[in-house]
């Protein structure tokens, strides 16, 4: 958890991005890390968990934690927390929580009061199309002999 937090202050200290640090242990040593890098990479998807998540799975050769433990140095958002539920991890540990998050301006209380709203009622238009053109991808996917189930 030390390791987590520490990368979160560096990431702070050094300009790079926000306040988050994860870490990725297996056996007792961590085999990946990341520090948040929205603003460093222009992409809002490089949050602290997601970054190490990537190199953990690439260092692994595989797209599950299984055997690891993430430590994070706050309480994962609704991205992080469905990439945590995803990557499979055997546990999550976490720092701050995102109440402290929400009190520097990191609120995520707007996704989850999203996720009850309707579609039709949602900030961001989402509506369905073409679903029968979509459905025979997982035609395709069902009836694959190539397909890794996961």
């Amino acid at each position: 958890m030390r390791a987590a937090i520490r990368l979160a202050i560096e990431n702070v200290e050094l300009g790079r991005g926000g306040p988050f640090g994860a870490v990725v242990v297996k056996d007792g040593r961590i085999i990946a890390s990341g520090a948040n890098a929205v603003t460093a990479t222009n992409d809002p998807t490089a949050h602290a968990e997601v970054v190490a998540i990537r190199r953990a799975c690439t260092a692994l050769g595989s797209f599950q934690l299984e055997g690891c433990v993430v430590y994070c140095s706050c309480e994962p958002c609704p991205m992080c927390l469905g990439a945590l539920y995803w990557a499979r991890p055997d546990a999550v540990f976490f720092g701050a929580t995102k109440e402290d998050a929400a009190a520097i301006g990191f609120d995520d209380r707007f996704i989850y009061a999203e996720l009850e709203r309707p579609m039709a009622e949602r900030m961001r238009p989402m509506r369905q199309l073409l679903r029968e053109e979509a459905l025979v991808a997982f035609t395709k996917w069902r009836d694959s002999p190539l397909k890794v189930p996961y």
